[in-house]
């Protein structure tokens, strides 16, 4: 049988369309998937869509079941949530989280789809990958009961990186933003906010998110003596200055990267599945709603994905529904 579905593509930077491609049968262990909800990352999307990723990361930067190449045609995305309609008996009906880009039908492995558990709507669920990447921060950081904690840059993945140190017994959690209109997202997920000149300084640790040299440079200042930022952004093709002189040193300061892409070595028997499935565990929390600032349906991409980039649309995750669905 000929089946089809429509992708969103980048067809160069700054420009994407809605295309129709071919949709296989699926084979044995793989699954049809139906798509409910997409999430656009406004970081990471948005500067693949305006054609800013290094030549020298093309390979690194390559979503899982990405098509086309940097800078374009690329088909591009990570956060899908839909439901199974053909496959294996144990996975059809279930609602899955998958890491594939933004369309309406698709053929994956079995394996790469994981079940979205009973406690979490399908729509909040699009935030696991996102989620995902503050495990990961937050196993590479270790942070400790009592620890005083900034994190700087109050996006999607600062934000997500915040509401899981507020479950955190004892410590002290400030989501530090330029933008006032953070202070609300802050008080949804149960932490403190500051303006970056008003942060709370003496931190222990400092999770850097904001993608800007000063809030690299302020993240630094925040910090105590031997204490640690762990630098979450990622810049593209932008240099970044560092201010390594003056007290930096004395002080004896770091700084760690920390990224999605492999498994942190501080939990060396956890697997990508694995932390994939206790990022779709921590989403039973209500309070992550927050993160989602946006909605349209998938037809609308193409006008809106510049109004993203641009910042005209401003977003954490901004949603993208499929069809009529009623699933929440």
């Amino acid at each position: 049988m000929n089946r089809a579905a429509h992708a969103f593509w980048l067809d160069s930077p700054g420009r994407g369309e809605i295309r129709e491609v071919p949709l296989p049968g699926p084979g044995e262990d793989e699954v049809l998937v139906r798509s409910l909800y997409s999430g656009v990352s406004r970081g990471t999307e948005t500067l693949v869509f305006r054609g800013h990723v290094p030549e020298s990361q093309h390979a690194a930067m390559r979503a899982p079941f990405q098509e086309g190449d940097f800078p374009g045609p690329v088909k591009y995305g990570y956060l899908n949530v839909g439901v199974v309609e053909e496959g294996p008996r144990t996975l059809v009906g279930r609602t899955v989280f998958c890491l594939y880009p933004h369309q309406t039908r698709y053929v994956v492995p079995a394996s790469a789809v994981t079940p979205v558990p009973d406690t979490v709507p399908a729509r909040r669920a699009v935030l696991a990958g996102t989620v995902e990447t503050a495990v990961n921060a937050l196993w590479d950081a270790a942070p400790l009961i009592g620890d005083r904690i900034a994190v700087v840059g109050g996006g999607m993945v600062g934000s997500s990186v915040a509401a899981l140190l507020a479950r955190f017994p004892g410590v002290r959690v400030q989501l530090v933003d330029a933008d006032p209109a953070r202070a609300k997202t802050a008080e949804a997920l149960g932490v403190g906010f500051a303006l970056p000149a008003d942060a709370l300084g003496g931190c222990d640790l400092v999770v850097h998110a904001s993608a800007t040299e000063q809030g690299l440079a302020r993240s630094l200042e925040l910090l105590s003596a031997e204490g640690t930022v762990i630098e979450l952004s990622w810049y593209g093709d932008r240099k970044v200055s560092l201010p390594l002189g003056e007290d930096f040193h004395s002080r004896r300061l770091v700084i760690r990267s920390s990224q999605v892409g492999t498994v942190s070595p501080a939990r060396p028997g956890r697997s990508y599945a694995d932390r994939l499935a206790l990022a779709l565990d921590l989403l039973a929390d209500p309070a992550l709603d927050a993160l989602i600032t946006g909605e349209s349906q998938f037809a609308e991409l193409p006008a809106l994905m510049p109004r993203l980039a641009s910042g005209e649309v401003p977003a954490l995750c901004h949603l993208v529904r499929y069809g009529e669905t009623t699933a929440v």
